[in-house]
């Protein structure tokens, strides 16, 4: 048994290390986003030469190795889908009202990129393994992959701890397409399916020579993969899973300095809208703002003379309104935002092109 300790805490630290920094990159600044993914592109170039150059050596150096490399592939998407570069093209909040498929459709339309990125990461995966025999590689990417496909099902079709704490502003939209319920029909069988893949793992740990790099590679992914059964636990018992990476989520906070709040505080953004403007352009644009595409935008409110009269408009909580108004006075067209690190520039030019062609 003293032989699998080393691979069991190695496994540990990799697992809550490597989240807690992820957390940790994804809560500062948006102006980091670009430096954070070019570092991580680097971080996944070295790691898929690391999969090939190993892809021969099943010594323990290179079992480690392998693993190490794969999880840093992971972690490439992991990175870009929580910084909001790989997501889908659906960048705005469940409507009210779809349920069923259509619930399911939108919700596909959010991760679909996302999706698409971890299906290629793994071909280039098994490509740099190619026919070596160290497999580790590829087994440790298949336990992520499989055990993340679990979770997003289960957090759709309903659980009792959503693990909204973990999500960035930028993707509170994502909240919408998750369902709180004490549990669902497939959690068992996430749970059973996991825990007999894990029982094999763990015998051919043992059945393997001590101290081999066999015995090694499937007690490291034998380890990973119950601590994701273990994460499965967390979303239906009364444990606070984010206090394991409390560390990670402090870049979230906004730092008082001088009884000024730092980069991070709320700033407001008010512009004049000139012409007639298209309420459905209004509201589509206030879905994109929802989805965190020109910064995070808390709240925006606003009123403008449509072709048929005035409307207002405001997204709160993440859901747009536009609806008609009476006239009352004199009125200027104008919206009012609040947020941090807003576009300014780019939500100005996104309203101005919500006008109405002059006659």
């Amino acid at each position: 048994m003293s032989s699998f300790l080393v691979p069991i805490l190695y496994t540990l630290f990799v697992w809550w290390f490597s989240t807690g920094a992820i957390l940790y990159l994804d809560g500062l600044p948006k102006r980091t986003f670009p430096w954070t993914m070019r570092g991580a592109t680097i971080v996944l170039a070295a790691a898929f030469y690391g999969l090939f150059a190993t892809r021969h050596d099943t010594s323990l150096a290179g079992t480690y190795v392998a693993f190490t490399c794969a999880v840093a592939v992971w972690g490439w998407q992991e990175v870009g889908f929580l910084l909001g570069y790989v997501t889908g093209p659906r960048r705005a909040p469940c409507p009210p009202d779809a349920i069923g498929w259509r619930r399911l459709g939108y919700a596909l339309q959010t991760i679909l990129h996302h999706e698409m990125a971890t299906a290629v990461l793994a071909a280039v995966l098994v490509v740099c393994v190619g026919s070596g025999g160290n497999r580790v590689g590829i087994w440790t990417y298949i336990v992520l992959w499989s055990m993340r496909q679990s979770a997003k099902l289960n957090l759709f079709l309903g659980v009792r701890n959503l693990g909204e704490k973990l999500l960035p502003d930028h993707l509170r939209y994502f909240e919408s397409y998750f369902a709180r319920k004490p549990m669902n029909a497939l959690f068992p069988f996430s749970l059973l399916a996991s825990a007999i893949v894990a029982t094999y793992m763990w015998r051919q740990a043992a059945a393997a020579e001590p101290g081999s790099g066999a015995a090694a590679g499937s007690a490291l992914v034998g380890t990973l993969l119950a601590l994701a059964i273990l994460e499965h636990l967390f979303m239906v018992l009364p444990l606070p899973a984010d206090a394991l990476w409390r560390w990670g989520l402090r870049s979230r906070r906004p730092v008082e300095r001088g009884g000024a709040a730092s980069g991070n505080a709320l700033r407001s953004w008010t512009t004049e809208l000139s012409g007639r403007c298209d309420p459905h352009g209004v509201r589509a644009l206030l879905e994109s703002v929802a989805g965190g595409a020109f910064g995070d935008v808390h709240r925006v409110d606003g009123i403008a003379l449509a072709e048929s009269g005035w409307i207002e408009f405001n997204l709160v909580a993440g859901r747009p309104n536009v609806a008609a108004c009476p006239p009352r006075g004199l009125r200027k067209s104008r919206v009012v935002a609040v947020g941090r690190g807003v576009d300014e520039d780019r939500l100005r030019a996104a309203f101005a092109a919500c006008a109405l062609p002059a006659n």
